[in-house]
C-alpha cells in the first residue's frame, strides 16, 4: 500500500487488549482507565481475517501489542496462526516483560522473530514508582530467559521520565555485556505523557558518549519501525532513539495500528482513521473492507503537529487504549 504522499506502507501494530498488569504513569492514570467492554474488542478470528487482508494489501510485519499483549487468554495461538500467513514476514511482540518468562519458550518455539521489552529502570524503587505496582526482579528474569535464545530480536525499550543520569546509564550497560539493543523512546504528548517533559535524544547521547566515549552512527536497519542506532566500542548491542519531537521521522513513516476495538489509525497523535470492527460485524465482505483500509491508508496524514496548540482531530485516548 502507499499513501497519498508516496510512503510504502508495510508494517502494523495491532492491540489485542487495553489491558495490563501494570500501571506506567505516562501510560494511563493511578486508577486505569474505563476498559473496553468484551463485546466490543475484535474477537481472534476477525484479527485473523484482517492480518489475510492486510498481508494480500501488501503488509509484510506485524507487531502484536497491548495494553499488555500477554495478558489476553491465547495470544500465542493467535502469533502463531499469524505467523503463517501468507505474505507476513515478521511478527514480533512488545511486552512488559512481566509475564515473559512464563511464556518465552513457547514463543521461541512458535518461532517469534523479535520481542520489545519495555523497561523504563532497572532500579527497583524507581521502577515501581513509574509503574506503580510492578516489580522489575520479573523482567530482568524474564530478560535472562529470553536471552538464552540467541535466534531472537531482542531490544528494551525505555521512555525516560525524569529519571536520573545513572539510571539511564545502566540501562545502557545491558547492550554492553548482552546480544540486546538498547532504546530510548523521547516522551510523546498523547494523553497522561502531555503531563511530562521529553528528554531528547541529544541530551542522553551526551549522558552516554560522558561515560561510555562516543556513540557511532550505525546504519544498517535493525527493526521495521523508526529507532536509529549507534555502536559503542566493546559492546555485543547497539543503543537506539525513536526521537519524534526532537527528530521527526514522518517522511519515511511505514506504519498504520489497529486498536484492540478495531479501529485502524493512520498515525498515533490522530483519531483519523476507519472502523473495521462495525464493517465487519455489519457483514462487510474481504473486499469491502480491502477498500476501506486502502482508501484510510491514502488519506494518512502527512507529519504529527506534537508542538503545535489546537490540534484538529487530535487523539484524546490513553496510551493502553490505542495501541502505543
Amino acid at each position: 500500500m502507499q499513501d497519498r504522499f508516496g510512503r510504502t506502507i508495510d508494517y502494523i501494530r495491532i492491540s489485542v487488549t487495553d489491558r495490563c498488569n501494570l500501571r506506567c504513569v505516562y501510560c494511563m492514570p493511578e486508577n486505569g482507565i474505563e476498559l473496553c467492554k468484551c463485546e466490543e474488542v475484535l474477537r481472534y478470528e476477525e484479527v485473523i481475517r484482517l492480518c489475510r487482508i492486510f498481508a494480500k494489501l501488501g503488509t509484510k510485519k506485524i507487531k502484536i501489542t497491548g495494553g499488555e499483549a500477554l495478558v489476553r487468554k491465547d495470544a500465542l495461538n493467535l502469533i502463531r496462526v499469524i505467523k503463517g500467513i501468507d505474505g507476513i514476514e515478521q511478527v514480533t511482540l512488545t511486552t512488559n516483560g512481566i509475564l515473559l518468562g512464563d511464556y518465552i519458550d513457547e514463543l521461541a518455539q512458535i518461532g517469534i522473530d523479535g520481542i520489545n521489552i519495555s523497561i523504563d529502570s532497572l532500579n527497583r524503587e524507581e521502577f515501581k514508582k513509574i509503574t506503580r505496582v510492578g516489580d522489575v526482579d520479573k523482567v530482568k528474569a524474564s530478560l535472562a530467559k529470553a536471552l538464552r535464545y540467541p535466534q531472537l530480536k531482542l531490544k528494551i525499550n525505555c521512555v525516560p521520565c525524569d529519571g536520573d543520569k545513572q539510571d539511564l546509564l545502566e540501562l545502557v550497560a545491558l547492550a554492553q555485556d548482552n546480544a540486546v539493543h538498547v532504546r530510548f523512546i523521547e516522551m510523546m504528548p498523547i494523553g497522561e505523557g502531555k503531563n511530562f517533559k521529553f528528554l531528547s535524544e541529544d541530551s542522553i547521547k551526551a549522558m552516554i558518549e560522558e561515560r561510555y566515549g562516543r556513540l557511532e552512527p550505525y546504519d544498517a536497519k535493525l527493526g521495521n519501525g523508526p529507532s536509529h542506532y549507534f555502536s559503542l566500542s566493546g559492546f555485543q548491542g547497539k543503543i537506539g532513539f525513536i526521537s519524534a519531537i526532537s527528530h521527526k521521522f514522518c517522511h519515511e513513516c511505514n506504519r498504520i495500528r489497529l486498536t484492540c476495538t478495531g479501529y485502524l489509525k493512520t498515525c498515533l497523535q490522530y483519531d483519523i482513521g476507519v472502523d473495521l470492527r462495525e464493517r465487519i460485524r455489519s457483514g462487510a465482505s474481504d473486499a469491502m473492507l480491502e477498500e476501506a483500509i486502502a482508501a484510510a491508508v491514502l488519506a494518512k496524514p502527512m507529519e504529527h503537529s506534537f508542538l503545535q496548540k489546537n490540534i484538529v482531530s487530535e487523539e484524546q485516548g490513553k496510551m493502553a487504549a490505542i495501541g502505543g
